[in-house]
């Protein structure tokens, strides 16, 4: 990784363990880190089973992507999602990417609970 080009990204930076990740990462290997959604601004809390998938590489945009990194982004969604499903119950799960706020590809995932009406995608609850 090129400290000159990511100093300042706060996903390359979570990644070397200088921001603080939410219960560390879940996993990561060479190219991937999977961990929690951060708390953003006045959060104090935040939606359980928001997780993020990111290449370690900085990588901007979805288009920059490698073919490697690409395809095990790809195979993390869909294992991440198997566990929602298969550990928190979740009926749906939801992933996408936005790359307004950070300029380093990073996917959401997010689950869907049982009952959760359409403006509130959070567990009865929690």
């Amino acid at each position: 990784m090129n400290d000159t080009s990511t100093k300042g990204c706060f996903v390359c930076r979570k990644h070397r363990g200088l921001e603080e990740t939410l219960g560390g990462a879940i996993y990561q290997n060479d190219l991937i880190f999977i961990s929690h959604a951060q708390l953003w601004g006045e959060e104090i809390d935040h939606y359980l089973g928001h997780l993020f998938i990111e290449p370690k590489r900085h990588v901007p945009r979805l288009s920059s992507l490698s073919e490697e990194e690409a395809g095990m982004i790809g195979v993390f969604t869909s294992q991440v999602a198997d566990a929602l499903e298969q550990t928190e119950g979740v009926e749906h799960v939801y992933s996408f990417v936005i790359g307004d706020h950070v300029p380093h590809v990073h996917v959401h995932i997010i689950g869907r609970y049982p009952g959760a009406p359409r403006e509130f995608w959070g567990p009865p609850g929690r």
